[in-house]
């Protein structure tokens, strides 16, 4: 037995040592690859409100009649120039020529008028349809010329033409643009493969310059710690927003990277509701501007790196008014204030706090310095689905702590139904002079006065304007330092120092679901023909599962449904029209009655359809299709090894229970019970990724790359699944074993003359493994519907990571249909496993057991 066993680990470290010996593979020459924290819910900037799709598209892929530089200035780009009419209402735009989309439809002024009229149609879910709302219309003065009235002046419109929002989109293909966009950019879509990536690639036909780059990999590296191993491992060139600043330190010591800090446009605030007692009292307000320490918010909750703001606005606009100064760090100025509100013994209130760094660590600080002016905080760690629920769109809060990341967004103080519930009239006529102006020294003007008067009244306590750090390594060169817009601009990129990689269109391969069901029917039959179950046994347990699954399905569904947080508010983002939000609520039919979203489900599940993804606006069994293939793969082979490992391990504890080498085992083994999975996940990346580069520190280069590639992005997440419940399977099969050992039939077979290994595997292991084969079940359910952790350690585009990822954008329908299908996994592993008794004990066959 022990023979047996020494030589299945030499054949396992053999193999691995091979594995090893092969690289992780180098960056592809003439690519960047860029890590990401967040990745789109679509590809679509006209339709869709987050940052994240801009960060990929803007200014690569989509081009818009204007643009947005780093320094925050506009100039033209679709449009080559444009005449504005003395009343400020009639743009008149000449088109640039010469210009195709990437599927070869010439660009021309119809698209522009088809991309104007689409923003600002009622069933729009543009998140700035308000803006498109100001067109009364947009008309085509010749193939090459526009003209676009609006309803009232506009003074900042050529700047709104440079958003994302606004890119031109053709109609033969804006329909599409969610998954597979088609733009006139520089860059064209190549593919994305959702969760782990997506790539773009030079556009050769492209009218302007062409890039320097072949290809741009955008990878989706969520959490902060696999960020920082993705880097030291050279899995990517850098991070355009470094999602970890608490690493900085090391990574500023390391020769190979370059630190480089910019202004951005989120601003920290203290949000205040002013519609609610005390707060709507003007000397509360100031109060809480006088109780805080900036500086020591910043270094808390933004690890230092962050400019202080007196106002909501940016400090790199030319328009910025210095207003810190205006409420100096006075706790006793405080504490006056407050008693001449009638509060000289403060009083007690609550602080919600989303999940970002910012907000709970700024939080705590906050909370901290309020009580110092008497001020009891009760602080309350809400999810993003509760804040958009409870506080954004009912305003039921005292306190809580945002950044508004949208730019030149003060005009959000203008709307009495905004969640500040702010109300000034003069601030207001101020927004609507703005609005009307076109001369830039006059537009600035307004805006420091706008600054003064939210200052002035402490809307809100106005914390710092959030950096934005990039790591890069050092030979990239050509990417934005600063962020005027959501974007990572990469038309001017380099990697300098590397041959150049030809471009060319990169398949996938995409594998259906059909042949997991084909698989689990002949698993059925098999195993029911060994253990010659009866068709009645088979039919009852058939129907105890169909039973089994209805329930649940009832239970996930209205459980997950109740929950708090509207799916279309939480996609159109903080300062997205009501009217978008309804018009996306209707598309997605979230205004029918539960009764009737649960039959059209349920109904649907029946015949093979999960719906429509919220998020990705795609067949929720093309999205499981995609992530099934990286868990099942994960989760089998981490069964095999923690099986390969478990059960001869058991048995030779079992066996050698009064000598060392047993006792050895039991300790090893109650040693992997207690490191956690994503502690020895960590560990292996830090050692074998980062330390001796063997591997990659995470990703999933897809089927299509090769099963070697794929298998070996694989072994790490599986070997860290594997050895916890390899532990766990040790001592279950050494108990099993060890009280199999003390049955009477063991003593006959050992005086009848057989050896102890005879004894061992011939009559012993077979009883010994009934106990062990549920733990195996239970085991297998774990390892694939709970690698949600490894995943994301190792940036994974699993089952696992795809719920996380769901449930934190309120993505309803996806959750409900992966949390289905591994109910049904669970369920069909449990009725195997029952079966796999009656192979296992002869005795139990054909008795429905």
């Amino acid at each position: 037995m022990a023979d047996m066993f020494r030589l299945t680990t030499l054949r396992a470290l053999l193999f691995l040592a091979a594995l090893m010996a092969s690289p992780s593979g180098a960056l592809a020459a003439g690519a960047l690859n860029i890590g990401v924290q967040l990745e789109p819910p679509n590809l679509d900037p006209t339709s869709g409100a987050a940052a994240a799709i801009d960060e990929v598209v803007y200014a690569n892929l989509f081009e818009g009649l204007t643009r947005i530089n780093e320094d925050g200035s506009v100039s033209p780009l679709l449009a080559e120039s444009w005449r504005v009419s003395e009343n400020g209402r009639v743009y008149d735009f000449k088109l640039r020529e010469g210009v195709t989309f990437h599927d070869g439809t010439p660009f021309d002024a119809d698209d522009v008028v088809f991309t104007l009229d689409r923003a600002k149609a009622p069933a729009s879910t543009n998140a700035q349809r308000p803006i498109f709302d100001m067109i009364d219309r947009a008309e085509a003065t010749g193939p090459y010329s526009v003209r676009v009235t609006l309803k009232e002046p506009l003074g900042a419109f050529t700047t709104y033409l440079g958003w994302g929002d606004a890119v031109i989109v053709a109609s033969e293909s804006a329909a599409t643009n969610a998954s597979h966009p088609v733009g006139t950019g520089p860059f064209k879509f190549v593919r994305w493969r959702k969760g782990a990536s997506a790539t773009l690639v030079r556009n050769d036909d492209y009218w302007g310059e062409r890039p320097a780059l072949d290809q741009i990999n955008f990878i989706f590296i969520p959490d902060p710690t696999a960020a920082f191993a993705a880097l030291m491992a050279g899995d990517v060139d850098g991070f355009p927003n470094y999602p970890a600043a608490e690493n900085l330190g090391l990574i500023e010591r390391d020769a190979r990277f370059k630190i480089v800090t910019g202004t951005g446009e989120g601003e920290m605030i203290l949000v205040i509701n002013n519609g609610k007692a005390p707060f709507n009292d003007i000397r509360v307000r100031r109060a809480l501007n006088y109780a805080i320490d900036k500086q020591a918010v910043i270094k808390a909750g933004l690890f230092g790196f962050g400019t202080p703001i007196g106002s909501h606005f940016p400090p790199h606009h030319p328009a910025y008014e210095d207003l810190t100064g205006l409420y100096p760090y006075d706790p006793a100025e405080a504490k006056r204030l407050l008693a001449e509100a009638g509060y000289p013994d403060g009083f007690k209130t609550t602080l919600a706090l989303p999940p970002p760094a910012y907000a709970r660590r700024g939080g705590e600080v906050i909370a901290a310095q309020l009580e110092a002016v008497g001020i009891e905080v009760q602080i309350r760690n809400i999810e993003w689905a509760q804040w958009l629920d409870q506080i954004f769109a009912n305003k039921n809060y005292d306190l809580t702590i945002v950044s508004h990341t949208e730019p030149l967004d003060i005009d959000i103080y203008a709307r009495d139904d905004y969640y500040f519930q702010y109300h000034s009239d003069t601030f207001n006529k101020v927004i609507a002079d703005l609005r009307g102006e076109n001369d830039p020294a006059r537009r600035d003007a307004l805006l420091r006065d706008a600054q003064k008067i939210i200052a002035e009244d402490a809307v809100n306590v106005f914390i710092a304007s959030g950096p934005k750090i990039a790591v890069w390594s050092n030979d990239v060169t050509g990417v934005w330092a600063n962020a005027p817009v959501q974007a990572n601009d990469l038309t001017k990129a380099d990697v300098t120092g590397r041959a150049a990689l030809a471009p060319g269109e990169h398949g996938t391969t995409s594998f259906p679901l059909w042949p997991i069901f084909v698989f689990i029917a002949a698993a059925f039959a098999l195993v029911a023909i060994f253990a010659k179950a009866s068709p009645a046994y088979l039919a009852s347990r058939a129907a105890s599962m169909a039973l089994t699954l209805f329930i649940a399905s009832l239970v996930i569904f209205f459980l997950i449904e109740i929950a708090p947080g509207d799916p279309a508010s939480f996609m159109m983002g903080l300062n997205a029209d009501p009217a978008a939000v309804a018009a996306l609520r209707e598309e997605l039919g979230l205004n029918h009655s539960l009764i009737t979203r649960y039959a059209h489900w349920i109904g649907g599940l029946a015949m093979g359809d999960f719906g429509i993804s919220y998020t990705y606006r795609t067949p929720v069994a093309e999205l499981m299709a995609e992530r099934i293939w990286v868990s099942l793969p994960l989760a089998l082979l981490a069964f095999a090894i923690s099986t390969a490992i478990g059960v001869p391990a058991g048995l030779a504890a079992a066996a050698r229970r009064e000598k060392t080498s047993g006792k050895t085992i039991v300790a090893a083994a109650q040693a992997g019970v207690a490191i956690p999975n994503f502690w020895l996940a960590i560990l292996l990346v830090m050692v074998f990724a980062v330390t001796l580069r063997w591997f990659s520190a995470g990703g999933f280069p897809g089927w299509d790359a090769g099963i070697f590639p794929a298998f070996k992005a694989l072994l790490l997440p599986a070997i860290a699944l594997a050895i916890p419940q390899a532990a766990i399977l040790t001592q279950i099969m050494r108990s099993s074993t060890i009280e199999t050992l003390r049955e009477d039939y063991i003593r006959t077979a050992r005086a009848k003359g057989l050896t102890r290994r005879e004894t061992l595997i011939g009559h012993a292991l077979r009883n010994a493994l009934i106990p062990v084969l549920t733990i195996l079940g239970l085991q297998f359910a774990f390892l694939l519907a709970g690698g949600v952790i490894i995943e994301n350690v190792f940036y994974l585009p699993g089952l696992g990571r795809m719920v996380f990822q769901a449930i934190a954008q309120r993505d309803l329908i996806v959750v409900e249909g992966v949390v289905m299908v591994l109910v049904f996994a669970v369920v069909v592993i449990a009725f195997l496993i029952d079966l796999a008794y009656a192979i296992v004990d002869p005795r139990l066959q054909g008795s429905g057991r």
